[in-house]
């Protein structure tokens, strides 16, 4: 049916839509009312419904026209999006990748500083979980959870994995415990908010208390809670529910600002650590340079 049915007429639709009006429509797009008139009769009769009901000057979608608008907005705004890197004027668009928990804890923050240093860049951030979407090579730069080496990446430490419990200081308070004072033992017991692992390499409790010198005896208890994603732990513990795990570098804001706090005096370096990844076989644009330098600066170790 779409061979059919000249492009111009759903550009034509869609403006009609939105106006709902002929006559704004056609100044819209420099034809006249009656050229607008014409092509959504003609879009009517190939598809055999009406789009839009008239009572006198006033317009309203039909059922089948509101479906069809849907439908017609949101491809027209998909093409728009993909022909903004071929707008006269605009720069390149930067794409990085980086995992849910990286995203949001320390990286978000990161990209919306550099959007204010440089507001002509415009930047792509790919969220995922996903090894293979993380490391393909369609991305300008990637953040890697790794021990420094890949393959088709030059990678450069930003921060090592350092694992302790961490809780809000109303979840400690409401309990009377002092988070330095407490044991192995002492965490082990309380409420334990874990998240799956979907890579062998992370680190949850069971793992956890498996490292330190001094593990508490007998069969650890199962966590209270456990999240699907690492950040939701996080987010758990900043609502008081218990204590989960925090990677240092990615909660620094959180211990910075005293919304969590860590809890006593284990911690347990995995050797991975999140390395910010530059392509190895082509050069960097000057744009995703920039970007690469801003995120090294002063935060590296």
């Amino acid at each position: 049916m779409l061979e059919k049915i000249p492009l111009e007429a759903f550009r034509v639709f869609d403006a009609a839509a939105r106006a709902m009006n002929f006559s704004r429509a056609g100044r819209e797009l420099n034809i006249t009312q009656a050229a607008v008139s014409r092509r959504i009769k003609g879009l009517e009769d190939h598809l055999g419904a009406a789009l839009f009901t008239r009572r006198g000057r006033n317009l309203a979608l039909t059922p089948d026209g509101e479906r069809l608008f849907q439908r017609v907005r949101a491809t027209l705004e998909y093409l728009e999006e993909s022909l903004e890197p071929f707008r006269a004027g605009t720069g390149e668009i930067i794409s990085i990748a980086a995992s849910g928990s990286v995203s949001h804890l320390w990286l978000g923050q990161r990209l919306k500083d550099f959007g204010k240093e440089s507001p002509g860049i415009s930047v792509r951030l790919l969220t995922t979980d996903s090894p293979s979407e993380l490391a393909s090579e369609t991305n300008d730069l990637v953040i890697l959870y790794s021990t420094g080496e890949h393959p088709r990446w030059n990678l450069t430490l930003l921060m090592k994995e350092v694992l302790v419990p961490i809780a809000s200081p109303d979840y400690l308070a409401s309990r009377g415990l002092e988070p330095q004072a407490l044991t192995s033992a002492d965490i082990a017991a309380l409420d334990l908010i874990d998240y799956e692992r979907f890579n062998a390499h992370w680190i949850s409790f069971r793992q956890w208390f498996g490292r330190i010198g001094n593990p508490p005896k007998g069969k650890l208890p199962r966590p209270r809670l456990s999240f699907s994603t690492y950040i939701m732990a996080v987010e758990a513990a900043l609502r008081g529910e218990g204590i989960a795990l925090g990677s240092l570098g990615l909660i620094e804001e959180h211990l910075r600002s005293g919304a969590l706090v860590t809890i006593g005096n284990d911690r347990v370096e995995s050797g991975f650590g999140y390395y910010l990844g530059a392509p190895r076989f082509r050069a960097l644009s000057p744009e995703a340079g920039q970007l690469h330098r801003h995120l090294l600066g002063g935060y590296q170790g």
